[in-house]
């Protein structure tokens, strides 16, 4: 290395004296730079052949570009970000040709970082489309979300991307929510478990300090904190929690993802928590998430939520102060136009903010350049992109896991379904498939476009071959459209429906079996980030005329197998209890219908289970299996127990459990103790079932859930094989947040409860000590 070459320019220097070396040489206007980002402003750059053209970038941005949202889509080129876009050559060659600016054509050649979508494959033109992520956390595989995440990074990075904006770590815990399907779901055991994998796919180990693999990209930690449930069930409302609540429930994935899982980068929340809006929230973003957890990375905005301070949350007097006040509160990047922190400038030069908190924020986003290695190598190989974009092996991947994710809620028999050899002069058997759902790919929203989407019907045909004759019917249309990103959503009339649903029953009257597939659209379930762009709702049940279709479908009197593709939950008493099959399969992916269609024939034994609870309607809520003790006692005329509960799936085979066993009966409060469950399998087929380890403190002195997930693995088991499942369980698992606000180990009691699901539960009681061995 020539003497001569700045600290920066040094690869082997150490990380601090490259930042160091860099931001003193920054003027304020490429401070400001570094901390803003372009997303609209993206087609100002672009020639009449869409191409980047460098001229118009040094006129528009002559201080450099420092960060530049979604590559991929087009918004403001006449297509947007929801349709259309980049594939993979065009988005490499875009990413390039600003890389190549920034390098050739900036004073210091500081690199562009770009940042894209990622929840559930890489939401790109061309791109793997992986189970939305409520789909796999139903797979209770925390390797496979590690595999799922892999393939995400893999694809994203090869076009130019470094940061992915996933995964959800919110806790959902209400079903109006649009935005269940992006969550792992109601637990936070659970959701901790599938986050840390899922950035562990994302972005490797990645140590306090190291760099990023070369096919990796930085995770997002989304969103901080109580989104998962506002008031009412709608999108940015107030978190009406207490920090208690927050502590025990809402902040221990964000916590372990940091703690365990090297997260270097985190998005603040819309919504507010106790008045104060997450984005100027001092104390969440300081001293828990600084000071507590030790987070040294990224803090980035929401999108647009920093203008929101004023125009939404009020608590701003103008965008230049709600800019002041989230770069107070530790905020070091505005996501996705940066409109907020340009007023940076003018606020510095007037004294109203002080350099060093500018200073902060830019060191922490170009600490995530040099550590991706874009001062040594900011180009990407466009016909590489190509070469790594939805590959055989991420296709594999893509139907095995949407495999795994598949939950079957009910089954009196009628499947898996068989197909018999035909005999002479025996006509074939006919299968009715229909439903809304049956003919399209439903993928979920912040999705690409893959090569190609299996729909169940596809499934189906390529599965039945000529050995069934398989007729569809539409039933009935959801809404009117195809556009999720669309504001409007309109229901389709009941009379065209009306129709639709007659034409259902006459194809069905013929059929031995209907598979009747139902559920939501793309605008059903979705995220509401304004009031005119609608996605949560206020009912619980099937949206539309798609009851009328099933009460007209079973009163054919034919077998119906309900196969629900959707984002959010579904409450209907009527189809828990008239369905002949139930199968609960969320937005399973582009080889979404192949899945279904092994599982319904059997090839696949449905191993998943619920990653959160489902109620009976709206009525109920919350529903969520770790309530208090005070809660659920119960309604006049009705039921407090869930439709289905946390935790529930069914097979095709049937397993046994033993009750739990100790290494030892008493545990210091500083100890260890193994729990131990025998697990077989007396059914005819091979199959997979979750073990599940739930503790109840029985006595405590601040009120603890009914019950609390602490462990589970998921076994697979030949048919009449056997095996133990054994489980470490230590302070981590039994700690409460006392009166004083402390994490303790209080000795006592302990139920120890394990089995398939939150209800059907056997235990054994573990009594805890002092550390000297003492009771309290």
């Amino acid at each position: 290395m020539n003497p001569d070459t700045p600290a920066y320019r040094q690869p082997d220097a150490p990380l601090a004296q490259r930042l160091d070396d860099l931001l003193q040489r920054l003027t304020l206007d490429e401070k400001i730079v570094e901390i803003t980002t372009l997303w609209d402003a993206k087609a100002l750059v672009l020639d009449a052949a869409r191409q980047v053209d460098g001229h118009k970038l040094s006129m528009l941005f002559p201080h450099g570009v420092g960060h530049v949202a979604r590559p991929s889509d087009t918004k403001g080129e006449g297509g947007n970000s929801a349709q259309g876009g980049r594939g993979a050559r065009a988005t490499a060659e875009f990413v390039n040709a600003y890389q190549r600016h920034a390098r050739e054509h900036t004073r210091l050649g500081i690199p562009v970082l770009f940042h894209e979508e990622g929840l559930h494959g890489y939401a790109a033109p061309g791109a793997t489309s992986l189970p939305q992520a409520i789909a796999q956390a139903s797979s209770w595989d925390p390797d496979l979300v590690r595999e799922c995440n892999a393939v995400t990074a893999r694809e994203m990075r090869a076009r130019g991307a470094v940061l992915a904006l996933t995964p959800v770590l919110d806790i959902a815990r209400d079903p109006r929510w649009g935005r269940i399907e992006e969550t792992f779901g109601e637990d936070p055991f659970l959701v901790g478990e599938l986050g840390v994998a899922a950035i562990q796919g994302l972005q490797g180990d990645l140590a306090a300090g190291t760099p990023l693999a070369p096919d990796k990209v930085f995770a997002t930690l989304k969103h901080l904190t109580g989104h998962g449930q506002p008031e009412a069930g709608t999108n940015v409302g107030p978190a009406p929690l207490a920090e208690r609540e927050l502590r025990e429930m809402f902040l221990p994935p964000f916590e372990r993802a940091v703690r365990e899982a090297g997260a270097c980068v985190l998005m603040a929340s819309y919504n507010e928590v106790d008045g104060v809006p997450s984005h100027v929230n001092h104390w969440l973003l300081g001293e828990v998430l600084r000071g507590e957890w030790g987070f040294d990375g990224a803090v980035v905005a929401d999108y647009f939520a920093i203008e929101q301070l004023q125009s939404l949350h009020h608590v701003a007097a103008d965008l230049p102060d709600a800019a002041r006040q989230a770069l107070a509160a530790g905020v070091d990047a505005d996501l996705p136009n940066g409109a907020a922190y340009r007023t940076l400038k003018a606020a510095v030069q007037a004294g109203e903010v002080p350099l060093a908190q500018v200073d902060q924020a830019v060191r922490r986003m170009l600490a995530l350049k040099f550590r991706a290695g874009l001062f040594e190598q900011p180009y990407v190989d466009a016909e590489a992109a190509e070469a790594a974009t939805n590959s055989p092996a991420a296709r594999a991947l893509a139907r095995r896991a949407a495999e795994r994710c598949i939950v079957l809620l009910k089954n009196d028999g009628t499947l898996p379904l068989s197909l018999p050899e035909a005999a002479s002069g025996r006509r074939r058997p006919v299968l009715a498939v229909v439903g809304p759902n049956a003919a399209v790919a439903r993928l979920g929203v912040y999705s690409g476009t893959p090569p190609q989407a299996v729909s169940l019907l596809e499934g189906l045909r390529e599965r039945v071959g000529d050995r069934a004759e398989l007729r569809f019917a539409q039933g009935v249309r959801i809404t009117e459209g195809e556009d999720w990103w669309a504001d409007e959503v309109h229901a389709t009339p009941m009379q065209d429906n009306q129709r639709l649903i007659a034409e259902a029953v006459e194809v069905s009257q013929a059929a031995d079996i209907i598979v009747l597939a139902l559920g939501d659209d793309e605008r059903t379930s979705r995220e509401a980030w304004a009031t005119h762009h609608l996605g949560d709702r206020s009912r619980l049940g099937l949206v539309g005329d798609q009851q009328a279709l099933f009460d007209a479908l079973h009163a054919t009197g034919k077998p119906v197998v309900v196969v629900l593709l959707n984002g959010r939950p579904v409450s209907s008493e009527v189809l828990a209890s008239q369905a002949n099959a139930l199968v609960e399969a969320w937005f399973l992916g582009e080889q979404g219908g192949h899945a279904l269609a092994r599982m319904l024939f059997g090839d696949v034994n449905p191993g998943g289970k619920l990653p959160l609870s489902i109620a009976r309607h709206e009525g109920q809520l919350p529903v969520h299996y770790n309530h208090k003790p005070s809660a659920r006692r119960g309604y006049l005329f009705d039921d407090v127990r869930p439709l289905f509960p946390f935790g529930f799936g069914l097979s095709y085979t049937r397993f046994e459990f033993g009750a739990p066993q100790l290494s030892a009966s008493r545990m210091a409060a500083d100890g260890r103790v193994e729990v131990s469950v025998d697990l077989h399998n007396i059914g005819d087929r091979d199959g997979d079932e979750v073990v599940q380890l739930y503790v109840r403190d029985t006595l405590a002195s601040v009120t603890q859930p009914v019950k609390a997930l602490k462990a589970f693995r998921r076994v697979s088991l030949a048919a009449g094989a056997s095996t133990t499942v054994r489980f470490t369980l230590g302070a981590g698992q039994l700690q409460l947040w006392n009166s004083r606000m402390q994490r303790v180990v209080e000795p006592g009691d302990f139920e120890i409860l394990t089995g398939p699901d939150s209800q059907q539960l056997q235990s054994v009681t573990l009594h805890v000590t002092n550390a000297d061995g003492n009771n309290r």
